[in-house]
């Protein structure tokens, strides 16, 4: 019972995340930093401190996991700030999960958008020139590559965190 609450409020919260994305790209902060509250409350009332332990774990690993994509201009903060008040939610291992089937949803979305866009070719050279300077500088953001600056298509990435919470949460 007390996963299936657990399922269904990290469901709400990643719907919720992509409505908003998907209209305004943003994520707002009032969901992702209340629902991060709101999973280390539920989870100390229901399990002590093991419950407070796993949810602030989880935020932890949910930041971590996403915010170097975030300082290398990559991805916006509140898909970061997303996938850590899942984290919390679900635990630090099932963020670990969201964030491969996530990444994984994004990569199928991205070939998609850029694709029916007619901006592949562009993004496959774009990549290539990425990791060449990296190769040669290590990883650095690339101001002409960031998404203050890129002129591709831009996706609302709450889209494929939700895909990786339906998938985390079904493959338990």
């Amino acid at each position: 019972m007390l996963d299936s609450v657990v399922t269904l409020i990290a469901l709400a919260v990643g719907l919720t995340a992509c409505i908003t994305d998907i209209r305004t790209r943003r994520i707002p902060n009032v969901l992702t930093f209340g629902a991060a509250v709101a999973a280390v409350l539920f989870h100390g009332f229901e399990a002590g401190v093991p419950g407070l332990q796993s949810a602030a774990t989880g935020w932890v690993v949910g930041t971590a996991l996403f915010l170097p994509f975030f300082l290398l201009g990559g991805m916006g903060g509140g898909d970061v700030k997303l996938l850590a008040a899942l984290g919390a939610w679900l635990g630090p291992r099932d963020a670990l999960w969201l964030a491969i089937y996530a990444s994984l949803a994004g990569g199928v979305m991205a070939v998609g958008v850029a694709l029916l866009r007619g901006y592949l070719g562009t993004a496959l050279r774009n990549v290539m020139r990425l990791l060449g300077s990296w190769c040669l500088r290590g990883p650095r953001s690339m101001p002409s590559m960031t998404l203050e600056r890129s002129e591709g298509p831009r996706l609302a990435y709450a889209v494929p965190v939700l895909v990786g919470t339906m998938v985390t949460v079904w493959l338990r």
